[in-house]
């Protein structure tokens, strides 16, 4: 058993920015001998976990991975509870509106009803927590471990008024977790912004949001605190429907 949390250790030194890596680096960042972590790669690279690199030094995450990440999307609750809370979002506000679910890193969007009406399900198409309203609905009530994490992964910049700092990433996460729901103001593409509100599941964990998205025009103090209140409604209705308690994280 404890070969399988070694493995599980060998796959979370992955990330965006660690694409690939040598046995060596990985072997620094788990504190485990170099032999040790070459058999625990050759074991993953037999059963597609991971994959080789050309210049046969370094490694990267395998296709295997990808497939199992589509099942289970494929398979996720929230896809299927969100489903009338997606379609109540768009008509009422005749904007896009995006499910997505955080992977410990960025936000995974599984769902998306375009303003036109158009139903989508999208398959690991991923957004960076940190300057998209569904990513800081979700960071902001994470544990410093895991913001601190994002923080170290770099905070890109997107548009001229993404989040790059540190300290400013802090505060905003702060806010969002005071008014319950998180902006996206032109962060991501400077042409839109966006409001969202996180989902939690039975056992209370915060691990989803949903957002409405349109043209910046559509977003001024008065409708930013409307369209807030309908996407608050209906994550609290997904959460219930998760069997979320819903009095643990709603007003």
């Amino acid at each position: 058993m404890l070969s399988y949390f070694k493995m599980m250790a060998v796959l979370e030194c992955f990330s965006r920015s660690d694409k690939a890596l040598t046995v060596l680096q990985i072997s620094k960042r788990i504190n485990l001998p170099r032999t040790t972590v070459h058999r625990l790669v050759s074991t993953l690279k037999t059963l597609g976990l991971l994959e080789q690199d050309r210049d046969r030094e370094r490694y990267r995450l395998g296709l295997k991975l990808f497939e199992l990440g589509n099942t289970v999307l494929a398979n996720m609750d929230v896809q299927r509870e969100a489903i009338e809370s997606i379609n109540t979002l768009s008509n009422k506000t005749g904007l896009s509106v995006h499910l997505g679910v955080f992977d410990g890193h960025g936000i995974i969007m599984v769902s998306r009803h375009d303003s036109r009406g158009l139903n989508n399900v999208i398959t690991l198409e991923s957004a960076a927590a940190h300057c998209s309203a569904t990513g800081k609905a979700v960071l902001a009530h994470q544990s410093p471990t895991v913001v601190e994490r994002v923080i170290s992964q770099g905070l890109q910049a997107f548009t001229p008024h993404s989040i790059t700092e540190p300290e400013v990433l802090r505060e905003e996460l702060r806010k969002t977790l005071a008014r319950g729901y998180s902006i996206d103001d032109m962060e991501y593409e400077e042409w839109r912004r966006c409001v969202a509100a996180p989902i939690w599941n039975a056992s209370g964990r915060i691990f989803a949001a949903i957002s409405v998205t349109g043209d910046k025009a559509r977003f001024d103090d008065k409708t930013i605190p409307e369209f807030a209140a309908l996407v608050k409604q209906q994550a609290r209705l997904i959460s219930t429907r998760l069997g979320g308690d819903p009095d643990l994280h709603g007003e």
